[in-house]
């Protein structure tokens, strides 16, 4: 769709070169939602194509995915064997229902950043224990947690002027075992529930519910909870209003078949 109100595109080769931030202005990485409707607010657009971010670094640390590394980018990454988590990252890939296009284009942060519930980045950096790192407006950078960066639909913890930088995901949340879980009202509909169970060698146990509720909820347990424990703790933190709303899913069905997955999930890891 063509942005009519747009009235400069910058490039800037490097953080250091970026331009002061002002209202009407947004980051454009893959832009695959923004160029998807009406932007009336928007008179500038800053890519971010030029930075020369790498899609993603691997270390011993963990690995490393860039804001602006594609979703096609990041389901051909050939992963250590030891990250046993790793089929989870085309299990997510796969769950952003899209054509070649669409998956050559947008963008791992932009997902992030829009912050819609059903986004399936979310759902990954989440249950992987990912941090973001944030570039602010003055050069410095600072850390939050993916659980704690999406707020809400359509809202996220970026202040303005604030660009995700990227989102490490540690070692040893890789090393875990995992079970992912999705249902959609369609076979190529967008996700009524998304939840993922990890589980270590120790026996910790966590599900990471999203697509369900507005923003990602996440439960720990040092060890595999019982049937019951688990419903217990999901329906005390999550009240009958805190279900997500839409024409992808009423509240009682979300609530009923995330409790569903959360079980088959928790069965799973118990083998």
């Amino acid at each position: 769709m063509d942005l009519d109100t747009i009235t400069a595109v910058l490039r800037p080769g490097s953080l250091d070169a970026l331009p002061p931030w002002r209202e009407g202005d947004a980051w454009l990485a893959g832009g695959t939602w923004l160029f998807s409707e009406p932007q009336p607010t928007l008179a500038r657009l800053i890519d971010l194509s030029a930075l020369g971010w790498p899609a993603a670094e691997l270390s011993e640390a963990g690995l490393r995915l860039s804001a602006t590394g594609t979703i096609a980018e990041l389901d051909r990454l050939d992963l250590p064997k030891e990250w046993i988590a790793a089929p989870l990252v085309g299990q997510c890939c796969r769950a952003l229902l899209g054509s070649f296009k669409i998956w050559k284009r947008a963008s791992v942060g932009g997902n992030l950043c829009l912050a819609l519930p059903a986004g399936p980045m979310i759902a990954l950096t989440a249950a992987l224990d990912g941090t973001c790192v944030l570039h602010r407006p003055d050069g410095s950078e600072r850390r939050l947690a993916v659980i704690d960066f999406v707020l809400g639909p359509q809202c996220t913890a970026l202040a303005p002027g604030e660009i995700l930088r990227c989102i490490e995901l540690p070692a040893t949340a890789l090393r875990r075992r995992t079970a992912f879980r999705r249902i959609a009202l369609s076979p190529e509909g967008r996700s009524g529930a998304l939840v993922i169970g990890t589980r270590d060698r120790g026996g910790a146990f966590a599900l990471t519910v999203t697509a369900s509720t507005p923003r990602p909820v996440q439960f720990g347990f040092d060890a595999l909870p019982t049937m019951d424990a688990l419903q217990g703790v999901i329906a005390a933190a999550i009240p009958a209003d805190g279900w997500y709303d839409d024409v992808h899913g009423a509240p009682d069905w979300r609530r009923h078949v995330t409790g569903r997955l959360a079980e088959e999930i928790r069965e799973e890891l118990a083998r």
